[in-house]
């Protein structure tokens, strides 16, 4: 049976490009793949809102970004998360622990 599409939560791009960051700096194409593949392929990322959540997190001062090469030995901006970013982070993930909790309550599955 194929998985449904899932929505995600508005804000939980953000959150979810700052945590595949902080594994290794990417370009936003890996990013995109990184989030599809640690979700089991439940979660795709449209690349409009992919690359608005990108710029918005580095005008935040929560990534910044530099020319690499890639793998496919072709120019790429990579993302890397910041001291703030990783910060950032932390609180992102406090709050999704208190959202999920509070949903998983009202589900009847905590």
């Amino acid at each position: 049976m194929p998985k449904a599409h899932t929505d995600m939560i508005r804000g939980t791009l953000d959150m979810l490009i700052l945590r595949v960051v902080s594994l290794e700096p990417m370009h936003g194409w890996g990013i995109s793949e990184r989030i599809q593949q640690m979700s089991d392929e439940a979660l795709q990322v449209n690349q409009g809102s992919l690359y608005a959540s990108l710029h918005r997190l580095t005008r935040q001062g929560w990534m910044k970004s530099e020319w690499r090469i890639t793998e496919n030995n072709r120019r790429g901006r990579y993302y890397i998360l910041t001291r703030a970013g990783e910060q950032q982070l932390g609180i992102e993930r406090d709050q999704w622990a208190r959202l999920s909790g509070a949903v998983d309550q009202i589900m009847g599955t905590a």
